[in-house]
């Protein structure tokens, strides 16, 4: 069974690893500008190595009024090996330490591949709504201390 670790980056900056995750797509694509090397970013972010140190996803949550904005980012030779699931499950647990309602997503116009993204998170529970947003909300069993 493959194992990863969640390394949180604080604060997150722009680098080489997240470049070769992207794999030549450009950052605007995601939100992102377009970053120089060490030029800080906004949100918080988790890198995700494999067994060797060699790193194969990310994840960022953007926080506000309750929800949150999530990007999962998995590279191409790390796709279908269960990593984009696991960084998923962390940020679904972050935002229940948060006490958060709902995680979102919006597949942006330019994906290269926005059919099969929208179905993994249409897999793992997310709906569309009006406004063109992938939500779930997050699992009760997750969410510490709401009340």
């Amino acid at each position: 069974m493959q194992t990863w670790d969640w390394i949180p980056e604080t604060p997150a900056t722009w680098d080489d690893r997240k470049a070769r995750v992207l794999d030549g797509l450009d950052p605007a694509l995601f939100g992102l500008g377009r970053p120089g090397e060490g030029d800080p970013l906004g949100d918080e972010w988790w890198r995700v190595e494999d067994t060797g140190g060699a790193t194969v996803a990310y994840g960022r949550l953007d926080g506000t009024w309750g929800d949150a904005e999530i990007l999962v980012l998995v590279a191409p030779a790390a796709r279908h090996t269960g990593v984009g699931s696991f960084v998923l499950a962390r940020l679904e647990a972050e935002a229940g330490r948060r006490r958060l309602n709902y995680l979102y997503n919006v597949v942006p116009h330019g994906h290269p591949d926005p059919e099969p993204v929208t179905a993994w998170l249409t897999a793992r529970g997310f709906a569309r709504n009006d406004v063109g947003e992938l939500r779930k909300q997050v699992p009760a069993d997750l969410v510490q201390n709401r009340g």
